[in-house]
């Protein structure tokens, strides 16, 4: 029998071995599969994302106020930070087919309530549980990370992370044209049937996975937000990510008030119709995703986050309305949606080549640091709309933007290689993808040689495929 192939990103005493994965390759995802994964995950957030254009209308509806109308949406991202600081890590756990369809199962019941609700209490109620388990949209993207290939890991999340980001983006534009043919509640009626089915189909078609890590829950949770102390490469990524998605939430909270105002007067469905042109940016995850496999993800983050610094001048530009207006504030959005999914592409992809034995784990602790940095934004957004209008908001974006700038220069400034020393990785075979380029004070540990008489917990990773028979990856210590 061959002796496994160790694996650099693993713990110390950690081994790896490749088999055939669902794909029919090593470690390959099939297209339906992978296509599964994405639709799948779009549909897990979009749930977080109906109410941005739809505040106004159920304001009215409700009678809420404006500033707790805007408390949907950052009681839905608080939701979704607990789950990923409380759920995601169960992938590390558990068989992570069982977990994924027993959120998607929850994330329909929850979407019912919202769909129901006759007061603000059962409404805040209904969307705080539905982001919270709405997370299997993490569980899946951990799911995808761990059967592909190396070399192919950062297009594999980007293609995945696509679906995440048009079920963000295109949430808003179906919100708005089922509110208009059957009111607010529409949408989270139809979205709870939906995932009924991908419950269904996630069933049939995931390979069952599990992960041992010899760890109970409360010390697996211990050792996730021991993760922050470890490495240096979930620090920066983290809060490089909290920065940019705080930015996002800003323009995507202010924009549904900009554009139903005086300035602009558009009906809900015209405002939902905005999503379709911040898709145009998500198309940036896959691009992202390839160029992060040929090792050049921090220049691909230096790019976009000087992207994200300007796309608020035009977004500031937007606020005037008139035609030429209107021009600077849609492109403004694409430029900020492009920048900002590049961003983050950038960081998983760093952030999954790091340990594999703790993926669940390390995607739970930066996911956690940006939607709590998401929940900051919105939250921000209320207070500054009701105080200073769009020009406020614009200010308080560009200057997250700024920010996102300062501490990237800071990430690359603080491990640039001294003067003579060749940079790691500086040589590359030709006709192969690499994965992400680390610098050497972000590197894991090399693991030791295996000591046929040592014995400690083991950390495993097994898949099997959807007919019960062991198809894919185990990751076993000594």
């Amino acid at each position: 029998m061959r002796e496994p192939e160790r694996n650099p990103g693993a713990e110390p005493g950690t081994r790896a071995e490749a088999g055939t994965g669902p794909g029919g390759g090593p470690g390959r995802l099939g297209r339906g599969l992978l296509l599964l994964m994405s639709v799948a995950t779009g549909l897990s957030v979009a749930g977080n994302y109906f109410a941005q254009p739809l505040l106004d209308v159920m304001g009215q509806d409700l009678r809420l106020s404006a500033g707790t109308a805007a408390l949907v949406v950052t009681v839905a991202q608080t939701g979704y930070g607990l789950g990923l600081l409380l759920l995601v890590p169960l992938g590390d756990l558990l068989e992570r087919r069982r977990l994924a369809v027993a959120l998607t199962l929850a994330t329909a019941v929850f979407l019912t309530v919202t769909a129901s609700a006759p007061n603000a209490a059962l409404l805040l109620t209904g969307t705080a549980l539905t982001g919270l388990t709405s997370v299997m949209a993490q569980v899946v993207v951990g799911y995808a990370a761990t059967l592909a290939a190396p070399a192919e890991r950062g297009r594999t999340i980007g293609t995945v992370m696509t679906g995440l980001l048009l079920g963000i983006l295109l949430a808003r534009t179906a919100a708005g044209l089922l509110a208009e043919l059957g009111g607010w509640r529409t949408v989270y009626w139809v979205n709870a049937a939906l995932m009924l089915l991908m419950a269904v189909l996630l069933r049939l078609r995931l390979p069952a996975l599990r992960t041992t890590v010899g760890l109970r829950y409360p010390a697996l949770l211990r050792s996730t937000l021991g993760l922050f102390a470890r490495e240096p490469v979930l620090r920066w990524r983290a809060a490089l990510g909290a920065l940019c998605f705080a930015g996002f939430s800003v323009l995507w909270t202010a924009l549904a008030f900009l554009m139903s105002g005086p300035v602009y007067g558009w009906q809900e469905s015209a405002i939902g119709l905005l999503g379709l042109v911040g898709a145009a940016g998500s198309l940036s995850a896959s691009v992202a995703g390839r160029l992060a496999d040929r090792g050049l993800a921090h220049r691909v983050t230096g790019g976009a986050a000087l992207l994200l610094l300007g796309s608020w001048g035009l977004l500031a530009a937007g606020g005037a309305g008139g035609g030429w207006s209107l021009a600077a504030l849609l492109a403004g959005v694409v430029v900020l949606d492009l920048a900002v999914q590049a961003v983050h592409i950038s960081n998983q992809n760093l952030i999954n080549g790091v340990r594999p034995e703790a993926r669940n784990r390390l995607n739970s602790a930066y996911m956690t640091s940006y939607f709590v940095g998401g929940a900051a934004g919105s939250a921000l957004t209320s207070v500054v709309w009701s105080a200073a209008g769009w020009g406020g908001v614009c200010v308080l974006g560009a200057g997250l933007a700024a920010a996102v700038v300062l501490v990237w220069l800071a990430e690359r400034l603080r491990h640039r290689p001294p003067a003579g020393r060749p940079r790691p990785h500086s040589a590359r075979p030709a006709g192969r993808a690499q994965p992400s380029r680390l610098p050497d004070a972000q590197l894991p540990p090399q693991a030791p040689p295996a000591s046929p008489s040592s014995s400690s917990s083991s950390t495993a990773v097994s898949v099997t495929g959807s007919g019960g028979s062991p198809s894919a990856t185990r990751i076993a210590s000594r």
